[in-house]
């Protein structure tokens, strides 16, 4: 019989160890801009470290996290790559009050695969369309997700989205992007400047006039629906100063 005993603990042990993470305590689902993959991590590593249950993370575009945010997914905190997507949320009333922050700003940069040789200078009337040839340029979806949008929005300020909208190739992310350029699909992609950083496939061709687009800032907010205990400490932690630090050296803030 206690041969049994032991036999059926081990068994009960060893069933709770690999337990998912829904039926053991887990840390607030954090629902993040693609972009903040790697500093979000950094974030979601440290808050473990000082003795707390680690977010859980999940990464898209804005515009599909804000989506999913509205029908109704089970999450604590939404980290945005633009305002926009933030005030969308905001204006269906599914943000706590007083919770909403600035995270942390980031710039948009053209880049093109590690091997290439080209050369351009971001300016009004700059040759992109040449430079493509018959090429694609990457960039996240222009209609929705913010770093589309920006580089939309920059490009038509420099008098060159005409020449290259029907170019353009459209990712469901940036990260998407990004990735279309490292394996050499695309010529040349528009990414925010951390994305740029944290890829050893591409290189920075330049950097785009910040004159060009609208400010990129990250706001972070509680949702309403939140009902971990440690969601907003997270939040908190994210906009203090030892978590803008994390984000910092990533290449995030102002420049």
């Amino acid at each position: 019989m206690k041969g049994l005993f032991r036999a059926g603990m081990a068994l009960l042990i060893a069933f709770v160890s690999v337990l998912p993470a829904s039926a053991q305590e887990r840390g607030p689902l954090v629902l993040a801009a693609a972009s903040l993959q790697e500093a979000m991590n950094d974030a979601a590593d440290r808050w473990a470290a000082k003795g707390h249950a680690r977010p859980v993370l999940s990464f898209a575009a804005s515009s599909a996290l804000a989506r999913q945010a509205e029908a109704g997914a089970k999450a604590d905190l939404f980290a945005s790559a633009d305002e926009e997507w933030m005030d969308y949320l905001q204006g269906k009333g599914l943000l706590r009050a007083g919770t909403r922050a600035r995270l942390t700003e980031n710039r948009l940069v053209l880049i093109a695969p590690v091997g290439s040789k080209v050369a351009l200078g971001i300016r009004r009337g700059f040759p992109l369309a040449q430079a493509l040839g018959s090429g694609r340029l990457a960039m996240a979806d222009p209609a929705a997700v913010p770093a589309g949008r920006y580089g939309r929005e920059a490009l038509t300020k420099l008098g060159v989205w005409n020449g290259v909208a029907g170019k353009v190739a459209a990712a469901e992310n940036v990260r998407a992007a990004l990735a279309l350029v490292e394996r050499g699909a695309a010529p040349l992609g528009i990414v925010y400047a951390t994305d740029a950083r944290a890829s050893k496939g591409v290189r920075v061709v330049g950097v785009f006039p910040a004159s060009s687009h609208q400010p990129i800032t990250y706001p972070v907010a509680l949702l309403k629906a939140s009902a971990h205990r440690d969601a907003d400490g997270f939040r908190r932690f994210l906009i203090s100063r030892e978590g803008r630090a994390l984000l910092a050296r990533r290449g995030f803030g102002a420049k």
